[in-house]
């Protein structure tokens, strides 16, 4: 099935569910944008399509496993993927009716349903990766308590202490360290 031009109009009045599980749905855009995301288990998609008058309800969940580097130590972290996700993909108006102040800079929406010939077309593929990568963590981290690296030799604090001195607080306040309080009774 070509998941890039999936005709609306073609899909039953009750729906259709599609399986995807094709890797390159994930692995082409990842490298694409250089995201360090490797697939450990299989990614697939399970989505419900349901064309409406006015557009496509879409329905589904994204799982598998895929391994990423920790945010604090770069070890090589595994995250389960499991996403619901709910889009009402609203059909475009046709170009020549569109009034040209609605759009003053002459940005267009990314949208992942078109019209050709007048028929509705939705590209699954881009919906779908839009999916994925908002299922995928900002700062994966291998355990919550991580470490990290040290900031002076570059060690993974996570397998023991690196040695190095640990100077207290900013060297541009190492004047007021000298400074002693006296307390008044």
């Amino acid at each position: 099935m070509e998941l890039r031009h999936i005709a609306l109009n073609e899909i039953e009045p009750q729906g259709r569910t599609i399986t995807v599980s094709d890797r390159a749905v994930w692995e082409e855009p990842a490298a694409e944008y250089h995201l360090q995301c490797r697939i450990v288990e299989p990614v697939v998609a399970e989505v419900f399509l349901l064309p409406q008058s006015d557009g496509c309800l879409i329905r589904g969940t994204i799982r598998g496993v895929v391994a990423m580097p920790c945010n604090r130590c770069m070890e090589e972290t595994l995250v389960v993927l499991n996403q619901s996700f709910d889009e009402f993909e609203e059909y475009p108006a046709p170009a020549e009716t569109e009034p040209e102040e609605e759009n003053p800079a002459g940005l267009l929406d990314e949208c992942a349903v078109t019209m050709e010939g007048g028929a509705p077309f939705l590209d699954l593929a881009s919906l779908l990766w839009e999916e994925f990568s908002l299922a995928l963590p900002v700062k994966p981290l291998c355990r919550p308590d991580c470490r990290g690296l040290c900031p002076e030799c570059g060690k993974n604090l996570n397998e023991g202490a690196c040695g190095c001195s640990r100077d207290s607080g900013d060297p541009r306040l190492a004047a007021l360290r000298q400074l002693k309080v006296k307390h008044q009774g």
